[in-house]
């Protein structure tokens, strides 16, 4: 039995650093797996403003690096790049099997495992992200203040960041390759009333431009075939985000978009299986809002183990 995890945390970003913290805090075997470096999305972002106690703002690393080593200070232990590729009930435990085949067996399982911003797939959009690119508009958009933006995408996601972006930009122009938005009426309505908002129809991105910095776009028209370069300073992709929810499919539910979902207290459909952070179906993906969940998840982990 000394071989049995209390806590098995999948997912290594702020969500579940948090997690960790509170099972191992309480004296709960805690091991986090994660697939890569620990740190999640939050580590590749250059400035974070907004996460309480840091007025000067905080790297995205730096933050992440604060959570991990407090949770080893409490003594969780990690098992980095181990990915979790399935798990299975055995009785009233969970086993969890690696990639290479291994097998960990635990009493509670915590998803967070966050998602992946949609890419558009060119060259230059990893070498340019943190670089003028970007996938949230609420993290970097106040560097951009007085800059011309380009908006990708045309759902719910894209005009309301596009919305949010007039805040600091001089000018918002949202690219997208139909000739009619698929957001919502309202938030339609705002961003044609908007006098900072603007639109290039029936468009798609041909090539991104910049060597050390993104300066624009070389795009090209569906409809007509006509190829034109576009400069601008800054570049907000929003075409989707993709939870990395593959290795439980079929075993909790999960929504037509492929997110988990909980109830308040982050239980998923699976007894003694829950969730937090960017992985659960939710509006808003702050590391915030993940800090808050886990703090939940872990407290109902460690309630049912009793």
């Amino acid at each position: 039995m000394s071989n049995i995890i209390d806590v098995a945390i999948i997912g290594g970003g702020s969500a579940g650093y948090t997690a960790a913290i509170y099972t191992s805090r309480e004296g709960l075997k805690t091991v986090i797996f994660e697939k890569e470096l620990t740190g999640g999305t939050i580590a590749m972002t250059d400035i974070v403003e907004n996460y309480p106690g840091f007025p000067e703002g905080i790297t995205g690393a730096e933050l992440m690096t604060k959570f991990k080593i407090q949770a080893e200070n409490f003594g969780a232990e990690f098992e980095e790049f181990s990915p979790i590729v399935k798990i299975e009930k055995a009785g009233d435990l969970f086993n969890l099997i690696s990639e290479d085949d291994h097998v960990y067996t635990a009493k509670t399982v915590i998803l967070a495992t966050g998602g992946t911003p949609r890419k558009v797939g060119l060259e230059q959009e990893k070498k340019l992200y943190g670089r003028g690119i970007s996938y949230c508009a609420t993290c970097d958009g106040p560097f951009f203040k007085e800059k011309h933006l380009a908006v990708i995408g045309g759902g719910d996601a894209a005009v309301q960041e596009a919305l949010y972006l007039t805040k600091f930009a001089r000018k918002v122009t949202i690219i997208h390759r139909r000739d009619e938005l698929r957001a919502n009426k309202d938030l339609q309505k705002k961003a044609f009333a908007h006098e900072k908002v603007d639109f290039i129809w029936n468009s798609v991105i041909e090539e991104i431009l910049g060597n050390d910095r993104f300066e624009g776009l070389r795009l090209k028209n569906v409809q007509t075939g006509e190829v034109s370069e576009v400069p601008f300073e800054g570049m907000f992709i929003f075409i989707g985000w993709i939870p990395n929810t593959d290795f439980v499919k079929g075993f909790v539910e999960l929504n037509e978009e492929g997110y988990i979902i909980t109830d308040d207290n982050m239980n998923t459909s699976v007894s003694g299986i829950y969730a937090a952070g960017d992985v659960r179906a939710k509006s808003f993906r702050q590391v915030s809002t993940a800090v808050g969940e886990a703090t939940t998840a872990a407290l109902s982990a460690s309630e049912h183990i009793g």
